[in-house]
């Protein structure tokens, strides 16, 4: 029996390799703001948001508030440029920054790396 490097086909490659950042703003005209933001900069392929209830303890004091919460699609390369930017324009002090690293399909993978254009490789 032979194998596929026999018969000259490649193996499969692997699945591409996003990140996913999560963060929340405050309400929809600031949550807009920020996805537009960095979108336009090419730091963000996507940003989807999602209404949501946050109950939280700040300074003590129970809290819950309606939120906004982002989930920005980037790659590897732009998370670090992602991240500066994030912290720059959000609207809160202290912004929920998570982030991980996923697999995507080739498609979307492919989509997703040409969208995020204007970022350059970090080597620090």
């Amino acid at each position: 029996m032979s194998t596929d490097s026999e018969q000259g086909v490649s193996p499969p490659l692997p699945d591409p390799e996003l990140v996913l950042v999560l963060t929340t703003e405050a309400d929809a005209d600031r949550a807009d703001a920020l996805a537009r933001a960095l979108v336009e900069q090419g730091l963000a392929a996507c940003v989807s948001q999602m209404l949501v209830r946050s109950t939280y303890r700040w300074q003590g004091q129970l809290e819950c508030a309606q939120e906004v919460q982002l989930l920005i699609k980037t790659t590897p390369e732009g998370w670090p440029a992602l991240k500066r930017a994030i912290l720059g324009l959000h609207s809160y002090d202290t912004p929920e920054l998570l982030h991980w690293r996923v697999q995507a399909s080739e498609a979307y993978g492919a989509w997703a790396t040409d969208a995020v254009t204007q970022v350059k490789p970090d080597f620090s």
